[in-house]
């Protein structure tokens, strides 16, 4: 009677032990989002100083349906090493933490997809994640990412999908080698018709090889042998434009005035930040289409 009891009371213990364990997975399941969005700010928008800050990307991200998390990333933001990180550091901190946050909620809720976004130098390290993802290196496998949105990326490549009217070149930092693999049909990238930091002309060597020596500033050697492909193709493209006298040409004084006065004007023109009334068609700005796009992802 006594070992009755015994097995009885351990298989109530166990029944109730296995109750709390399927309670307590189905809790954690309730609190997993539909969708998880790790937001990049672009240069000078966040900093190690301050709180994440939405900045261009604040219309992208605010009103999504309620079944999705947002979280900001905060890194560096610079872009000179006068203000303590150069452009190549900063931007690998973005990627970093961007990955740590995606690593965790990958763990904590296996059945919530992914979305990147990223503006600016965010839009640079975003799209480098999605790249490390896509080809299979990344902190999860492809199909748990719903979409990656690119506004202004620096290393655009005119074979990336465009929203909005086509801008010519590609980003100032030269295209990604190998694109962004198993991601390429969920990656879309907007960029001004108008803004260098994404639309720099094939024939502007001096702006490639200045974006080049921006990219490859965090020295790092696992990347040499990208340097030199990145290196290598910026080469090729003078080579068939004419060689070394065309880069010469355009280092004369004539051309450095005229280089300054076409900067001059691009600033002046805000083509960078004109995204929140950038028109990309059908009533839409290039961040209300973001906004609506990651939306239906949810």
């Amino acid at each position: 009677m006594q070992l009755k009891k015994l097995v009885a009371a351990l298989g109530a213990s166990a029944a109730i032990a296995s109750g709390l364990m399927i309670g307590s997975g189905t809790a954690a399941a309730d609190n997993c989002p539909s969708l998880y969005v790790v937001a990049i700010p672009g240069t000078w928008e966040t900093g190690h100083d301050k709180k994440p800050q939405p900045g261009m990307l604040a219309g992208v991200t605010r009103g999504l349906p309620g079944s999705v998390d947002v979280d900001y990333v905060t890194y560096a933001a610079t872009a000179f090493p006068w203000e303590g990180e150069v452009y190549g550091n900063s931007k690998k901190e973005a990627v970093s933490s961007a990955r740590g946050l995606i690593g965790d909620m990958a763990q904590r809720c296996g059945g919530t997809q992914i979305a990147l976004v990223g503006y600016s130098q965010g839009a640079d390290a975003a799209g480098d994640l999605a790249a490390e993802i896509g080809t299979g290196l990344g902190v999860v496998a492809p199909d748990r990412v719903a979409g990656v949105g690119l506004i202004s990326d620096p290393r655009r490549s005119p074979t990336d999908i465009q929203v909005g009217p086509v801008a010519h070149g590609a980003g100032a930092g030269g295209p990604r080698v190998g694109g962004f693999g198993w991601l390429s049909d969920r990656t879309r990238t907007i960029c001004a018709v108008d803004d260098l930091y994404c639309a720099t002309a094939t024939d502007d060597f001096v702006t490639r090889f200045a974006g080049f020596l921006a990219q490859s500033s965090d020295a790092n050697p696992a990347n040499i042998w990208r340097y030199q492909l990145e290196a290598g193709a910026i080469i090729n493209d003078l080579m068939a434009f004419g060689g070394v006298p065309i880069l010469q040409s355009q280092l004369t004084d004539a051309a450095n005035q005229q280089r300054a006065k076409d900067l001059e004007r691009f600033y002046r023109s805000q083509a960078h930040t004109v995204y929140g009334n950038y028109s990309v068609g059908g009533g839409q700005t290039a961040v209300t289409w973001m906004h609506n796009w990651i939306a239906g992802m949810a």
